[in-house]
């Protein structure tokens, strides 16, 4: 979907919000968004290790997106939790910036292996979101899920895209039917 028309469908529903009568959350609602945030709390510093480790601009100026994108939404969702009394996850510290290449070889990931990483944990962190959205009750929370389901799908739409010209992108073998002719497209 374009931006105008998420824009238009997040003004619709915010009018509900801001009618509808807040209940509590239920027990479904905490878990998804406390999972969500030790999810993305984790893979913020997963990242930033990442940073740490690579030298290709390309990939560091991608994860640093990344990092940025899971600091936004960790303090989102954190501010909420707080407002609805629910107590956090423990989550680990940020990392320090350091020298990509005084990692040694042995503990350093390759760059693919790094974006692969991440195409895993954002793939899991849109099913998580699509998943919490399904369950929730309150609009507000819908809202939150669906915000942050727009922009995993974002960032991963113009990451597969980097990474396919890489060549970093894991692709399954074609599906080939019996009888079917291959194009090799």
């Amino acid at each position: 979907m374009c931006p105008d028309v998420l824009e238009a469908i997040k003004n619709l529903m915010q009018s509900f919000i801001d009618d509808e009568p807040k209940s509590p959350l239920h027990v479904g609602e905490v878990m998804s968004c406390w999972l969500f945030l030790a999810l993305i709390a984790e893979t913020q510093v997963q990242t930033e290790a990442g940073i740490n480790s690579t030298t290709d601009p390309e990939l560091r100026k991608t994860l640093h997106e990344a990092v940025e994108m899971f600091k936004s939404q960790k303090e989102q969702l954190t501010a909420f939790l707080r407002l609805e009394g629910v107590p956090l996850p423990p989550t680990s510290e940020s990392k320090p910036i350091s020298d990509p290449n005084s990692v040694p070889l042995g503990v350093k990931l390759t760059d693919k292996e790094l974006a692969n990483s991440l195409k895993k944990k954002i793939s899991m962190a849109i099913t998580n979101c699509a998943n919490s959205s399904a369950q929730t009750i309150r609009n507000d929370v819908g809202m939150i899920w669906a915000k942050f389901l727009q922009e995993h799908i974002t960032f991963l739409t113009t990451f597969k895209s980097q990474m396919r010209k890489r060549g970093w992108l894991k692709v399954p073998p074609p599906y080939l039917p019996a009888g079917s002719p291959y194009t090799g497209r």
